[in-house]
């Protein structure tokens, strides 16, 4: 069974948003790609076994908001055409520079207004974590359409329904992933979903864009994926991730074992996951960028493999693999017509036979406590790009993380951009004293609101808290002689 976090709704509501890959468990993974399926068995063309021909009334008299804050071809022309697709209606805000953000307008006010003219949103922002934040503020079920290079879930939809009509199953699956990893919100929800459904990774990224490093941890600690011994003289490989055959036994599994495991991976590959360089998420350009060409597929392990590509492309694939019976990018493309048709059928439900679960108010069963920062004191997310650093947002952001125990030490997970702190401190502001020992898991529900957080205790010194004490409940050892 996956250690994976479980989210929260907004404290009061019963919507579901998608905002996360993981907002959406593996059954309703399932139930949105069997509804996409039978959206193009019933509305495809008779000789298109890819596209959307035909239209249904089911979501008549519905509107779907489109708000995009960044530039977008497919995505945004896909979810409209899925909404109209499914009989409803679309109102656009396509262009910053010709909505009120240009006056100085927050996101939470335009979500706020929004949700009065429509009945589900589709958002894109260039801030980590802004979808979530707008979730806070929407009456409305929000979509997340790539929020900065935090996620895009619906496009990891597309992608893995594009594998699922190949492969049937992605179990055991060997996936190759090039490019930009660390700037590629795409790519972050697309290993998480690989590791959810049993496939093992093989990462070529471009010099310095390798994963980031919580993205990578939550895939060893969480996703029950081990980073196994590789090849060395496979260069083009910089990481191996591999789906153990029964979860919570890796302990049991030796290093030879691992090492078995890995080396199908690296003689076989089912797909090669292309991206490119996130040029608007970098400052200067990229060097010795990696790219897809015929040469490079030339290689026997690449000889089954499809090639796929969330688009655009720039140099990193060669168009001469367009006509290649392995190019599988134009369908991905394709595909997110009836796989945004369906998700925005469950999530408006349109359909009385197939539903998505409503969350009750406040925490799921099972969720981390969370830590919300007191006023000005204490650490921030340490993501300079999260929308709780956008200064048009003022005084409505809220630093808050969900507190995970990993190894008896906590580690604060912001709410929003879901980056990971691990070196910090808490104190009490009760006893207004520092913790010189790590918060037991048993402590932190009961005592969450009494604790703060620091980045070191250096800063909490400097706060007007006193040094170390033992924890709450602790006898104090008795001096010795």
């Amino acid at each position: 069974m996956s250690r994976r976090r479980k989210t929260r709704a907004p404290a009061g509501t019963g919507l579901r948003h998608v905002v996360s890959i993981n907002d959406l468990d593996n059954a309703e993974l399932e139930t949105i790609f069997v509804r996409a399926e039978d959206l193009l068995k019933k509305l495809g063309g008779k000789d298109d076994k890819h596209a959307i021909r035909k239209s249904t009334d089911i979501a008549q008299g519905r509107i779907l908001a489109s708000i995009f804050f960044e530039p977008s071809t497919r995505t945004r022309l896909s979810f409209e055409s899925a909404m109209i697709r499914l009989g409803g209606s679309v109102i656009t805000s396509a262009d910053p520079a010709t909505s009120s953000a240009a006056k100085g307008e927050s996101l939470a006010d335009t979500v706020r207004v929004a949700s009065n003219y429509s009945d589900i949103i589709v958002l894109r922002h260039p801030r980590d974590g802004a979808a979530r934040y707008a979730a806070e503020f929407a009456d409305v079920p929000v979509i997340n359409a790539g929020d900065g290079g935090h996620e895009h879930p619906t496009q990891t939809l597309c992608d893995v329904f594009t594998l699922r009509r190949d492969r049937k199953t992605l179990k055991g699956m060997n996936v190759a992933i090039s490019g930009d990893l660390r700037g590629s919100r795409t790519i972050h929800s697309f290993v998480y979903a690989l590791a959810r459904l049993k496939a093992n990774l093989l990462l070529m990224p471009a010099k310095g864009m390798e994963l980031p490093a919580h993205v990578d941890a939550r895939l060893r600690e969480e996703f029950d994926l081990t980073l196994a011994p590789r090849d060395m003289h496979d260069a083009s490989v910089d990481a191996l991730y591999v789906t153990a055959k029964e979860p919570h036994q890796l302990a049991l599994y030796s290093e030879a074992q691992i090492r078995q495991s890995a080396e199908p991976a690296l003689n076989r590959v089912d797909a090669v996951y292309v991206t490119r360089f996130q040029k608007e998420r970098w400052k200067g350009g990229a060097q010795d960028y990696p790219k897809i060409d015929r040469k490079f597929l030339d290689a026997p392990k690449f000889r089954d493999a499809r090639v796929m590509h969330p688009l655009p492309r720039v140099e990193e694939l060669d168009i001469d693999l367009d006509a290649d019976h392995r190019a599988a990018y134009f369908r991905q493309a394709a595909y997110g017509v009836p796989v945004r048709m369906a998700l925005i059928a469950l999530l408006l439900g349109l359909d009385d036979r197939i539903h998505l679960t409503r969350y009750p108010a406040g925490f799921k069963d099972g969720v981390d406590p969370l830590y919300r920062r007191p006023g000005d004191t204490g650490l921030r997310c340490a993501n300079p790009n999260c929308i709780v650093h956008d200064p048009h947002e003022g005084q409505r952001t809220e630093n808050k993380f969900n507190v995970i125990m990993r190894g008896g030490a906590p580690v604060l997970r912001c709410f929003y951009c879901e980056t990971d702190i691990r070196d910090f401190v808490f104190a009490s502001k009760h006893r207004k004293r520092i913790f010189g020992e790590a918060v037991p898991a048993s402590l932190l529900p009961e005592h969450i609101a009494d604790l703060i957080a620091f980045t070191s205790a250096g800063e909490a010194l400097e706060a007007g808290f006193h040094p170390a004490q033992p924890l709450p409940g602790r006898p104090r050892k008795k001096a010795s002689g």
